[in-house]
């Protein structure tokens, strides 16, 4: 017989509780055990972040602080007041900014970078840039840098962009920086500008040696090192002129070894060379299926034995013409667009002289469809030239720290070019702080742009700074 159901439910239920409080038991244990695993988790992890060291955050004093305007106007100090140097016809006349670091500025911004520079530790734990050369015809791509404000040519487009700055050096004041910031650190304001245009080309007035003998009586005797190129190839630079009055700081020794740094760090070059033949030659370039020819001239140097004559190396010279008109015609026959670099003029002065007007217009009437100048260190306006742009000198870009503010202000020229050679000319104000170029914006690029208009007769630039003739 079966028993009754609540008798056979006892032992149920017996059997249930037993199980109900084993397993409330085993609940009880695991959420002890985890919590006790927690606290020493805990413990463990506070103790390993008091051992570590703190590191502060490192904030850059060596920057001159950034105010709200620029000032404008197109005067500076006179040169016999502000300069050494002499007539440029007097070969050994030179003269270069001071390197006081100066604490004003004339109002740059600095907006964040949106291109980064590829970096690696070095063993001094600083940031090296990582050099990539760019292949001939492949750099540029579509849209427009909004940090910059330079627009870009659409990589089906025709058409290519050039960005000319004017004088480079990472010597004395500027070298003692970029060894606390990293050589980067000149080009960290300037985002994709020069990565997604065409060509970047600016004027390295500085030997790149680790060795060298410095040039005897000369005020400023300029070195730098060979980091300086990898940051400048990894910031986007495609050539350099080396037609200017530095390039010999170091002798030929150290002319040879910067030859030798600009071909590992893929960066062309011309104006100097071995011999004649050589400094007297363009760089040929190609980009888009065009034929570019890049030629670098100087009326400013130092001594004679500056001049590459025969088979001694140095610079190609302008004092006499006649090389500089040949070699642009020689050029002409073998290039679709025909670009000249000139190292001219007077320093501190905004003005072009007759010199650098009469070169100008040789140098175009020779085939030029481009002429871009430096040396002066301030800017000088354009001049628009039977159908061809001529800037007659770009300042200063990464440089040393003038007490004169004109030499604060600075652009980049940017050149839009067809098939045809036709070329349009953009200016994109920037300030030159100390070792670095910063972007101006709101009322000191107007102001610039304002001071660009009085500096250049019978041009007219419009709120973006595109320039045309009037």
């Amino acid at each position: 017989m079966y028993p009754p159901r609540s008798e056979r439910s006892v032992p149920k239920k017996k059997g249930k509780r037993t199980r109900n409080t084993i397993i409330w038991a085993i609940n009880i244990v695991l959420i002890l055990t985890i919590g006790l695993v927690g606290i020493l988790y805990a413990l463990n992890t506070g103790q390993q972040q008091a051992d570590e060291p703190v590191t502060p955050e490192v904030v850059n004093q060596d920057q001159p602080s950034v105010t709200d305007d620029a000032k404008g106007g197109d005067q500076v100090g006179s040169p016999e007041q502000t300069s050494d140097e002499e007539s440029d016809d007097n070969p050994k006349s030179t003269d270069e900014e001071t390197t006081e670091n100066a604490e004003n500025t004339t109002g740059a911004a600095t907006p964040d970078s949106s291109g980064s520079i590829n970096s690696e530790k070095t063993e001094s734990g600083t940031k090296k840039p990582v050099a990539t050369p760019t292949p001939s015809g492949t750099k540029g791509n579509s849209g427009t840098d909004n940090e910059s404000g330079a627009s870009k040519p659409s990589n089906s487009a025709k058409d290519i962009t050039i960005n000319f700055v004017g004088d480079i050096q990472f010597s004395g004041k500027v070298a003692e920086l970029l060894d606390k910031n990293g050589y980067d650190y000149p080009f960290a304001k300037l985002g994709r500008l020069f990565k997604d245009d065409d060509l970047t080309i600016g004027n390295l007035e500085t030997p790149i040696t680790l060795g060298g003998t410095g040039a005897v009586d000369k005020t400023y005797v300029y070195k730098s090192s060979p980091k300086a190129l990898e940051a400048m190839a990894s910031a986007g630079f495609d050539a350099v002129n080396l037609a200017n009055n530095h390039i010999l700081d170091q002798g030929v020794e150290g002319l040879v070894d910067t030859l030798t740094y600009l071909k590992e760090y893929g960066i062309a070059h011309t104006g100097a060379g071995m011999n004649r033949d050589e400094a007297y030659a363009p760089a040929y370039l190609e980009r888009k299926g065009m034929k570019i020819a890049l030629l670098g001239f100087s009326r400013v140097v130092p001594e004679t034995s500056w001049k590459a004559e025969g088979n001694r190396a140095g610079v190609a010279e302008a004092y006499d013409s006649t090389g500089a008109v040949k070699a642009i015609q020689e050029a002409r026959k073998k290039a679709d667009l025909v670009i000249v670099v000139a190292h001219w003029g007077e320093e501190r002065v905004s003005t072009p002289n007759s010199d650098q007007t009469r070169l100008a217009h040789e140098f175009v009437d020779a085939g030029a469809d481009l002429v871009v100048g430096g040396h002066p260190h301030v800017l000088q306006g354009l001049e628009y030239y039977k159908g061809k742009w001529i800037a007659y000198s770009t300042g200063n870009f990464i440089f040393s720290r003038s007490t004169t503010e004109e030499t604060w202000k600075t652009a980049v020229f940017q050149a839009r070019c067809s098939s045809d050679a036709a070329c349009s000319m953009k200016i994109i104000p920037y300030e030159a702080g100390l070792g670095q170029a910063l972007p101006m914006i709101d009322e000191a690029n107007k102001l610039l742009l304002e001071q660009m208009a009085r500096l250049s007769p019978g041009v007219q630039y419009d709120a973006n700074g595109v320039a045309s003739p009037n």
